[in-house]
């Protein structure tokens, strides 16, 4: 590992030469950039990948070490209550703003959005019936049977990033959802954790539970904006300086900000990291 200080303008051609949709200075989306980074740089890493390269479960590169997380998919039998439970990497967690169409508890009910991260995080993991159009085939049953499916975190990664799906796109509308979505400044993980239901059952592990818990604990650290319409929007971001140093950064303008700032701001994508990771 060389000494030099990093030069943005490299690592801006290194992406573009990869992800060349995304070259030029056209308008991109700070996301699908966010994600090709990513992709460019774990590429490029020196870590301990398997050797037949399509297996990100036991890559030890610092990409990897630093973002990427567990997702866990549990799909239960509503014939026989069997279940099918799969483990997918991820980056990042990308979550819905629009109305929810199950919400309403009766035909013609109004729809609801949500209005916080953590609304969209109990979204996200809450159980979703597949329906008669989706049935699948259970191995218990041998046959095919309505099931239900939901989402927890088997695994936090160091640095959790959500992305807020302000961008609707379908064949007849293309609009922004500019709906203020509230984040804390702390955030707890652990009610969205695949182990959260066997939390009953461990009484006598009073100690371990508690650890658990504290590994689950993140702190903000920085704010990706996106102001203005779909078509004519502009990007900016706060990133965080030791604990309560906030800065604005809109081009080549770096101001103070302070957390106030930050909490008020029409979040895009929001970046935390594990809280004992802390330092003065």
């Amino acid at each position: 590992v060389g000494h030099n200080p990093l030069i943005l303008q490299k690592l801006l051609h290194l992406i573009w030469t990869h992800a060349r949709h995304l070259a030029g200075y056209e308008q991109q989306d700070a996301h699908e950039f966010f994600i090709a980074a990513l992709d460019v740089l774990h590429r490029h890493c020196q870590g301990n990948s398997p050797s037949n390269g399509d297996s990100n479960h036991s890559c030890s590169c610092i990409i990897d070490q630093i973002f990427t997380g567990g997702l866990q998919s549990d799909v239960v039998c509503q014939a026989c209550n069997g279940v099918s439970t799969t483990i997918d990497p991820f980056w990042d967690i990308s979550l819905d703003l629009g109305p929810c169409p199950y919400s309403g508890k009766s035909k013609g009910a109004a729809a609801t959005a949500p209005t916080s991260l953590t609304d969209c995080l109990d979204r996200f993991t809450r159980p979703e019936h597949l329906g008669s159009s989706a049935k699948i085939k259970c191995s218990g049953c041998q046959s095919y049977q309505e099931s239900t499916k939901q989402l927890t975190m088997k695994k936090l990664p160091v640095v959790c990033s959500f992305h807020l799906k302000r961008f609707e796109h379908s064949n007849r509308l293309h609009k922004k959802i500019s709906t203020f979505i509230s984040f804390p400044e702390h955030l707890d993980m652990t009610p969205y954790m695949s182990n959260r239901r066997n939390n009953n059952n461990n009484h006598n592990n009073g100690v371990a539970h508690r650890n658990t818990d504290v590994n689950n604990r993140y702190s903000l650290f920085a704010v990706v904006n996106h102001v203005g319409s779909l078509d004519a929007g502009h990007y900016t971001a706060y990133v965080r300086q030791h604990r309560d140093q906030w800065y604005q950064c809109d081009d080549h303008l770096i101001t103070r900000a302070t957390i106030q700032d930050v909490l008020r701001s029409e979040g895009y994508l929001l970046f935390y990291h594990k809280q004992i990771l802390e330092y003065e």
